[in-house]
Order: structure tokens, then sequence, then C-alpha cells
């Protein structure tokens, strides 16, 4: 193997070839406030997660993620309907890989749909989807939302083992979870001289290099934000970055447009790409 040949992979397995990672933005925390006030009642009320496609498009998203959550916590079926109708980027849908979600998906047409862990008391996804553990059936799964048009992926851990199951259940993406890469930012205060942040940075690019060494798209998200995403947008091949609740909190102070564009501006230009810890 030549020395150009994994980044020539890197590039060849990234969204359209692009030498850039996209940023799909996820709203779900738009519907958070919402119902707040209004779950259970008959009114949908404010703010409407429509008017947050419109202004996310505006601000330069290249996608808009929603996760229809078994519980209808924040995105509601007919947010889905909504936003896909009305959606003129990539439109991703985040589900638990079940029965009603997948005919959910398939209806929707979405352009991608991410299965992901769901557990009714936690506040967030809290860790990668066990693909190495139900490889028949999610076979199945990814087989079905293919069929129907979608590209498939799998948010998973930054573990080689979940990346070899999801490529035998024919997966199109994985997105390595980069919580704990997030985590070990806020323990060292962003210094990568600190081995436990370079170590965990290093974690999610090596789970990357693997996901395009077996032919699939390498994307990434969970707990990103403004101060911690340039390391992971600079990533060799990676493809797709999902930030939703960082963008949304700033959009509090700046709106949500110009909250958009200043992380698109921090993810099309990334820096910091390989970091080696120091003593």
């Amino acid at each position: 193997m030549s020395a150009s040949e994994p980044l020539t992979r890197a590039r060849d397995s990234c969204c359209y070839r692009l030498p850039m990672p996209q940023l799909s933005v996820n709203i779900d925390h738009v519907a958070t406030i919402r119902q707040a006030r209004y779950r259970g009642t008959k009114d949908y009320g404010e703010p409407d997660p429509l008017w947050a496609v419109h202004e996310v498009q505006l601000g330069g998203a290249d996608g808009v993620t929603v996760h229809l959550r078994e519980d209808r916590r924040h995105i509601v079926d007919r947010d889905v309907e909504r936003i896909r109708d009305s959606c003129r980027v990539r439109f991703n849908l985040e589900m638990a890989a079940t029965d009603e979600m997948v005919g959910i998906a398939s209806r929707v047409r979405a352009h991608s749909a991410m299965l992901v862990p769901e557990g009714r008391t936690e506040v967030t996804t809290e860790g990668g989807l066990d693909v190495r553990g139900q490889v028949p059936r999610l076979r199945d799964v990814v087989s079905r939302l293919r069929a129907a048009g979608c590209i498939v992926s799998a948010f998973i851990d930054a573990d080689p083992a979940q990346v070899a199951a999801a490529r035998d259940c024919g997966f199109d993406v994985c997105e390595v979870h980069t919580g704990p890469y997030a985590s070990a930012f806020i323990e060292a205060g962003g210094d990568f001289r600190k081995p436990n942040l370079a170590n965990a940075l290093r974690l999610v690019q090596d789970a990357g290099s693997l996901i395009v060494a077996a032919g699939m798209r390498f994307n990434a998200g969970h707990a990103l934000n403004y101060a911690n995403v340039g390391p992971i947008a600079a990533s060799p091949g990676v493809c797709e970055l999902h930030i939703g609740h960082a963008i949304v909190s700033r959009a509090i102070f700046v709106g949500l447009r110009a909250a958009t564009r200043e992380m698109v501006g921090l993810v099309h230009t990334p820096g910091m790409g390989e970091i080696d810890a120091q003593d």
C-alpha cells in the first residue's frame, strides 16, 4: 500500500467526495422547548421545529437531523412529516431499530436513517448501538431501510468489533460516538498535551480509519460544541458531523441562523488534526 492510499480511500468514502466534512444540525431541542409547555395538549405551540429547519438551512447547514423517539418526548410524528416535506438539504432520521420506526422512515423517504439505542430514562443517548450483539436482526433492518431508498447509519462506540459488525450488517455509514472525547476535553481543559484527551481523540480517529477501510462512511457526533469540534472535524476521512444541543443553546443568544453559520465555519474549515500527547 502506498503512503497516499489511505488518504485517497478516505476521500473517496466521503459524502460527495468533498474535501471537508459536512454539518447536519439536530433540531430536537427546539421541540424540547415547545414540549416543556405544550406536551399533552391539542395545541402544537411554539417554537415550531419547522421554523428551525428554514433557519439552519439559511445558516448553511448541509443537513437536518431529528430523532423520533419511541416516547415522542420532543419531536413528534407531525414534525417528521412536515420537516421532510420542507427540507431542502439532507434529512436524517435518528431512530430505534423497531418495526414502527422502519415503517415511518420508509414512508417519509428519509435520505438517511441512523439507528441508535434508546432508554426511556436517559436524558440523551448514552452510548453506541450494540451492533455486534444483534447482527441477524440488524441485518434485516438495514436491508429493509435500504430497500426503501435510505442510506443506513449505525451510531457506535469507537470499538473495532462494532465497526466489523456494522460492515457485516451492510450499514452504509458508522457514526462514531464522540461523547467520551467531549468528556476528556472538559477534564483536560482542552489541552491536548494531556494523554487522556489525546488518546480519546485517537480512539475516534482510529475507529474512523477502520470504517473507511471497511468501505463505509465515517461520521461523528454527540456532545460536540464550538470549543471541541475542530480536531474531530479535522480527522482524516470524516464525512459528516451531527451537532444539535450546542447550536440550539447558542441560538438563545445569537439566533439559530447565526449559530448555525458559526458552526458551519468551524466544520468546513477544520484545524488541529493529528495531535500527539506530550509529557
